[in-house]
């Protein structure tokens, strides 16, 4: 259950940030408040399921720091800084992505200008990070098995003659 749960917030986070990185209109900070809110409210359901253990919660960080981008300030140089050691789920293209993409809704917001977006893109330079700017939506983790050892020896075990598998030895 909480591999498919895992599995599953990953496919949320990966089309909402692709999504967030290829609309223009939905770059903005409403849309930043409105994410984080619906971020927190699976958290919670996570958290009421006792799932909080299954790594669906981290699968959601990069979604989590794209919202927070929309929300902070992006002005000055210490603005590029927070928002540089913030987001460091997301590459560095994401980032400028969602930078260049940026819209205000309304009057009391400005667009990102493009000396902030050379800032940052200066501040990051040293990561190495893919060259890719979407999430891989076929991305899948691994399943794991429990390991629950038997009670029953080996060495107890009878292995029919009809299985052909006289190769096998007993040691």
């Amino acid at each position: 259950v909480e591999q498919v749960f895992k599995q599953l917030f990953y496919m949320i986070n990966a089309v909402a940030l692709n999504n967030l990185l290829l609309r223009k209109d939905v770059c903005s900070w409403s849309t930043g408040m409105q994410l984080r809110f619906n971020i927190s409210q699976l958290e919670e359901w996570l958290r009421g399921k006792n799932l909080q253990q299954s790594g669906a919660a981290k699968t959601l960080e990069p979604l989590i720091q794209a919202a927070q981008l929309l929300q902070l300030k992006k002005k000055t140089s210490e603005d590029a800084e927070a928002i540089c050691s913030l987001c460091t789920s997301l590459t560095t293209q994401q980032i400028v992505k969602i930078l260049n993409l940026y819209t205000p809704v309304n009057e009391f917001e400005e667009r990102v200008t493009v000396a902030f977006i050379r800032d940052i893109q200066m501040h990051l330079q040293e990561r190495n990070d893919p060259p890719q700017l979407l999430l891989d939506l076929k991305h899948t983790f691994p399943v794991l098995f429990p390991f629950n050892p038997s009670s029953i020896t080996m060495d107890s075990i009878h292995i029919p003659a009809a299985l052909n598998l006289e190769f096998l030895n007993k040691v």
